[in-house]
């Protein structure tokens, strides 16, 4: 149960002065409809009226305060036109404009004679001063109870500044003082103040200063968020560590057999990887490992030799893939090493229907199905394993902790349910990230690629010459190459004028007749699957697509990769884009079209881009240019979306909130200390409420 002290910060945000039901069903989409998520809505800008300058002087652009005696008011004679005041002081005349208008109301706020102070963003338009909609027009004693500095909140359509700032500050003088959840030396160190003072301050920004997320007030506030969340990943990880796995023992015969069928020896990471994994896998606990390779390191052989521990073992194993093509992919790539090491396999799909749908179920169910490969399809209720020993997730950012706990359960009752899991990422993914968004996992990390992969040259090329490219390929297809070519749109949008995938593969058939395809995320899988066949046996030279082709798809003929509009992409897309060529032994290319001018952070993109390969250095670098949210893209990533912590900005909070929250569960595992029991308070509040089972069992 939530702690009463939390119920009127939990109270539904109708009850703020001027938020009726309207505004706060707004609110509830946009922020959430507690009072705690205004709370956590803060600044992005500020006011400052302390700038008073005379109407000869001011600066144009600059908000302003004016005291001035109202002149005249122009209504206008036709309704599209603007309402003007005339005002003026001793040192010149000022002009207040309204569009859509309620005279009578500016009437009785602004009666001629009277004098007001007047606030607002002043222009300059034909040699005349003037303010378009001022924030403010009021007398002098109501003028000056206003806050001289006034917060501007982020907005959404339907939701004014004014009623917003006035909701917000309408709760701060209630906030309840909150049990101290940190550690008061650290606290004392950082020169924070408490929760209640730092929401306070955070909503009452002095200057700009105080917007920075490293002000004080900023810092313990991200401080705390990150802390709930890094706890609750620490208790999930704790309960994973002490439920029953299966110990499956280092048998080596079948990993060996299968490593002699490699064209290649395996790399440093590969070797370390499959250690690390044969070291969980052998432990009596569950497994839950994530493998972080960069394009073309190698991730799915390692993946192999987990499946065949369990195999080697008597149990069954499945490999997951996001789409149905990187799963029909994984079936071309491994059913052939399956075979000549006689090891039973299925690919399972959603087209398997019917009659051979249910032949499938029961192979699985009996265990006449040593490995499953398939799609998300794989873990549906009516799906049952004999004897599930290992899950393999691949490219699948949308598997957030509670999928990758309700997956470890999947497997024999008998064997009390575990099931070792491995989640492959072929994305980068920066140290600080890592630590946010698998915090519930141990990682394993591979940077080296393969012997033999030769680097792909990256050029930068102005849209320009794009004849110039599209005429180039002809030499490159006379030599066997195959091209792909990337579109960001499928079909022109009349919003954003870019070059659409279909435009461009009409204008490419123009050039080359058919041996050019299509393919684009609004085809039906079967469609797709036809031309990528295509592709890959040859009958098509260069494929035009979306980025469809972005994640897995595998075609070592395949050594021209052209990017139209790079500049709108971003640097981890661009990276997985160049990694779908240089899988062969020719060398490859990747041509980086754009269209300029280029913006400071386009620029610095496609730059990095062409002097680098290393996908980590890429992640961290794109972390710098587009913060958190965007690398991983916080809806699709199970990476949470901070309200108050910029993973970017607040990274050097992380390792400190890490070492606090291992050695807070080492001393006091079930929060009963005083601190503990604040840390609970800290949990509720930011809605971690599911932790609290986690908690029984420490």
């Amino acid at each position: 149960m939530r702690p009463t002290l939390l119920d009127s910060l939990f109270a539904d945000a109708t009850t703020l002065p001027g938020i009726g039901p309207k505004l706060g069903q707004i609110l509830a989409e946009f922020t959430g409809d507690k009072i705690i998520d205004l709370l956590h809505h803060l600044p992005s800008n500020l006011v400052d009226r302390q700038y008073r300058p005379s109407l000869s002087e001011v600066e144009d652009g600059r908000i302003a305060t004016f005291e001035v005696e109202v002149i005249k008011h122009d209504a206008p004679k036709r309704r599209n036109l603007p309402y003007r005041i005339l005002c003026q002081n001793d040192t010149g005349y000022l002009s207040l404009v309204f569009f859509h208008a309620r005279g009578d109301w500016l009437g009785k706020a602004m009666p001629e004679g009277a004098v007001r102070l007047v606030s607002g963003r002043v222009e300059r338009f034909r040699d005349q001063i003037q303010i378009v909609h001022p924030d403010h027009m009021l007398p002098k004693a109501a003028f000056e109870a206003l806050p001289i500095v006034e917060p501007v909140y982020p907005l959404t359509a339907g939701l004014s500044a004014k009623i917003l700032m006035k909701a917000i500050q309408a709760a701060l003088p209630n906030l309840p003082a909150l049990p101290e959840w940190q550690e008061a030396e650290w606290v004392k160190q950082q020169s924070w103040g408490d929760w209640q003072n730092s929401v306070q301050a955070a909503h009452r920004p002095e200057d700009l200063a105080a917007l920075e997320a490293g002000h004080p007030a900023r810092a313990r506030l991200a401080y705390d968020e990150l802390l709930a969340h890094q706890l609750v990943l620490a208790l999930v990880r704790r309960q994973r560590r002490q439920l029953a796995g299966r110990s499956f023992d280092d048998a080596v015969e079948l990993p060996n057999k299968f490593v002699k069928l490699l064209p290649f020896p395996l790399t440093g990471s590969q070797e370390k990887a499959v250690s690390d994994i044969r070291a969980d896998m052998a432990a009596p606990t569950r497994m839950l490992r994530l493998l972080q390779g960069d394009v073309g390191s190698g991730k799915t052989v390692v993946a192999v030799m987990a499946m065949l521990q369990a195999v080697a073992n008597g149990a069954q194993a499945a490999l997951m893939a996001p789409t149905e093509i990187l799963a029909r992919q994984h079936a071309e790539t491994l059913g052939p090493w399956l075979d000549e090491l006689g090891i039973s396999w299925q690919l399972m799909t959603a087209r398997n229907k019917g009659k051979l749908r249910a032949e499938s179920l029961a192979a699985l169910a009996d265990g006449n199905v040593q490995i499953a490969i398939g799609t998300h399809a794989l873990f549906q209720d009516d799906v049952a394993f004999a004897d599930l020993g290992v899950a393999v997730v691949d490219e699948q950012h949308r598997f957030g902790v509670q999928q990758r706990m309700a997956l470890s359960g999947k497997g024999r009752k008998d064997q009390g349910g575990g099931v070792d899991v491995l989640v492959m990422t072929a994305t980068p993914i920066p140290r600080t990230l890592t630590l946010t968004a698998y915090g519930d996992m141990d990682v394993s990390q591979m940077p080296d690629k393969p012997p033999g992969r030769k680097p792909v040259e990256t050029r930068v090329i102005s849209m320009d010459r794009y004849d110039e490219v599209a005429q180039s390929l002809g030499n490159a297809m006379r030599d066997g190459a195959r091209i792909y070519w990337v579109c960001p749109l499928v079909s022109e949008s009349e919003l954003v004028d870019l070059a659409a995938a279909e435009d461009r593969a009409k204008a490419l058939h123009a050039l080359y007749g058919d041996t050019v395809g299509l393919v684009h995320g609004q085809m039906k899988a079967a469609e797709k699957d036809a031309v990528m066949a295509r592709f890959a046996a040859g009958d098509i030279s260069i494929l035009v697509a979306t980025t469809v082709i972005e994640v897995g798809v595998n075609v070592p003929e395949a050594t021209v990769m052209v990017i139209e509009h790079a500049e709108r992409f971003g640097l981890a897309q661009l990276h997985q884009l160049r990694g779908r060529v240089g899988r062969g032994l020719d060398a490859s290319s990747c041509v980086l079209l754009y269209r300029g001018p280029l913006g400071e952070t386009s620029k610095a993109r496609l730059s990095i881009m062409r002097e680098t390969e290393d996908g980590f250095k890429i992640a961290e670098e794109d972390l710098r240019l587009r913060g958190a949210g965007e690398v991983l893209g916080t809806r699709q990533s199970g990476l949470p979306a901070f309200r108050l912590a910029d993973l970017e900005a607040h990274a050097d909070l992380l390792p400190a909130v890490h070492d606090d929250v291992r050695l807070l569960l080492e001393r006091d595992p079930l929060l009963k200390s005083p601190r503990g029991e604040a840390l609970r308070v800290l949990l509720y509040l930011f809605r971690r409420d599911e932790a609290m089972r986690f908690l029984q069992s420490g």
